[in-house]
């Protein structure tokens, strides 16, 4: 029985949510995790958690893609550096689907015990996000 780094666990679950496989991501999550999404004002616990988070991006950018600019390994604490991209063809979070490019740098950390991610933080600029779409105003974001 081979044991994974905290890095191989965290590039696991990057290369699932990268090939817009939401089940794989998850499976290297714990059950209980932690998760808080900082621009979305989230902040739970459980593998359900995340997997929403990520199911509705991937449904909404159906051409995702994500590229890893850096990884800071801090043994049980992994900070990625990544970049998100993707042409919107759903509605997401409140946003009419207008087809738009996103692109967005954002940054996860990811605390890793045992074989098992137990807490993720994700940052991005939801002003950015916003903009990319095509929201003119923060305070509404379904345009009508």
């Amino acid at each position: 029985m081979t044991q994974t780094t905290p890095r191989q666990t965290v590039e696991a679950f990057i290369t699932g949510f990268r090939h817009r496989d939401v089940a794989a991501a998850v499976s290297t999550v714990a059950s209980d995790v932690n998760v808080t999404v900082y621009p979305l004002q989230l902040a739970g616990r459980g593998a359900e958690v995340i997997s929403t988070v990520l199911d509705e991006i991937v449904t909404a950018f159906p051409d995702l893609r994500l590229t890893v600019r850096s990884v800071i390994d801090l043994g049980q604490v992994l900070v990625s550096e990544i970049k998100i991209e993707g042409t919107q063809s759903a509605d997401y979070r409140g946003v009419v689907n207008q087809e738009k490019h996103l692109d967005v740098d954002s940054a996860w950390r990811f605390t890793v015990t045992g074989d098992e991610i137990t807490a993720i933080d994700a940052y991005w600029c939801q002003n950015q996000l916003l903009r990319r779409l095509a929201v003119k105003r923060t305070d509404q974001t379904t345009i009508i």
